[in-house]
């Protein structure tokens, strides 16, 4: 299969998912993604039996949560703070064109592979940090968690109901998500400029970079007009016609159309309005809009008449209006729209069999994009590595004996 970064050699010292999940998306384009690991440790993510209170393990001892972010790597056990260790990792890095890592910049100075002495190796490296906080400020040594960085960056007070107070947490690791595909932008972007000037650099990311990123909206609005956009309110919004509705079997379906009122006699007729209600509180945008939680009420009465799936036939024969039926995650991973752009994928994977994974969620023309190779055990690659790099099967047995890998 011929991808886009067919050829580009990444190295990658990085623990759980904001560090990880760079590499498993760079590797589905086609990079060659290897993984260094303690000896007899390796990445703790491997050993998380359970998130959020669900079990992470998988037959075979596999854990969900390694194999979601490590697929299409390549595993190589190295002691860093041996130092024939140390010389294999920087034979390793003088045949890369990224390192990328999260861990502190304490310890990897203290191991000899912070940048500057990473440079002396290969010049043309591009030398890629994911961040808890950022290389800067009093906070940029504190430990950091998905959940730590939805706090810190005001998205926990983005999301959950206007009428509630309370932080609202969004599960699933989507801000080590989010971070690792910050990563993987800022490393393509690293490729680039080196291509283009020749010089390699070093290139910082961050989760609450990221976080900020993502609510650049947000951020923007309370910046220039002094406050921050209000949380949704479903029982009081603003707009009847952005807001979701439960249907007589329990499941929603969600409006968002801010020009409803150009549709207003196609609504009328789709959804089957009471005439007087209308006339009495509906009949104008102003009276829809000045009337806005009758409307709502009214909406929710209309809804609760016929299950999802009626409505959904309805909309579409009828509908000039935007809607959306509301997922559950289950839903969405089986979604026909999903599958049918391939945005989650089929995949063999030799202990689990076939199995769908999500996939890449773009698609190019000439090109193929996809998962490669199931997350490696630990260490699986260390030979094969090093045979590539040189190395004898002597050389191999003695670096063994010596702890170095």
């Amino acid at each position: 299969m011929s991808g886009p970064l067919d050829g580009v050699k990444l190295l990658e010292w990085a623990s759980f998912i904001n560090g990880a999940g760079a590499g498993y998306m760079l590797g589905d384009l086609g990079a060659e993604v290897i993984k260094v690991e303690e000896p007899g440790r390796g990445d703790p993510s491997r050993g998380s039996e359970k998130l959020w209170d669900r079990q992470m393990m998988l037959p075979g001892n596999l854990n969900l949560v390694f194999e979601t972010f490590n697929r299409n790597k390549r595993s190589i056990t190295l002691n860093l703070r041996n130092d024939k260790g140390r010389e294999v990792f920087y034979r390793l890095v003088s045949n890369s064109d990224v390192f990328y890592t999260n861990y502190r910049e304490q310890l990897r100075k203290r191991l000899g592979v912070g940048y500057d002495a990473l440079c002396e190796v290969n010049p043309q490296i591009i030398y890629v940090v994911a961040s808890g906080y950022g290389p800067e400020g009093a906070d940029l040594d504190k430990r950091a968690f998905d959940v730590l960085i939805q706090a810190r960056s005001g998205l926990m007070m983005a999301c959950g109901d206007r009428d509630s107070d309370e932080p609202y947490e969004i599960v699933g690791a989507v801000v080590d998500q989010l971070a690792a595909t910050m990563t993987a932008y800022a490393i393509l972007v690293g490729l680039l400029a080196r291509q283009r000037t020749g010089v390699g650099q070093e290139i910082q990311t961050s989760m609450l970079g990221s976080a900020i990123h993502l609510q650049a909206l947000n951020i923007q609005t309370s910046l220039w007009r002094g406050r921050q956009q209000p949380r949704h309110s479903r029982r009081r919004s603003g707009n009847a016609f952005t807001n979701s509705y439960q249907c007589a079997d329990g499941k929603w379906i969600e409006l968002s159309d801010m020009q409803y009122d150009r549709f207003w006699d196609n609504v009328k007729e789709t959804l089957g309005l009471p005439e007087k209600e209308v006339e009495e509180f509906f009949a104008t945008p102003q009276m829809r809009r000045e009337n806005k939680e009758k409307f709502i009420k009214c909406l929710d009465t209309v809804f609760a008449s016929k299950t999802r799936d009626e409505w959904v036939k309805i909309l579409k024969e009828k509908a000039q209006f935007a809607y959306d039926i509301v997922n559950t995650v289950e839903e969405a991973a089986v979604d026909h729209q999903v599958l049918a752009n391939r945005y989650v994928t089929d995949f063999h994977h030799p202990v689990l069999g076939d199995v769908k994974v999500p996939g890449v969620p773009f698609s190019l023309s000439k090109m193929e994009v996809g998962p490669r190779r199931k997350a490696p055990e630990l260490g699986e690659h260390t030979e094969e590595v090093l045979l590539e790099l040189g190395y004898s099967w002597d050389d191999i047995s003695q670096m063994r004996d010596e702890g170095a890998i």
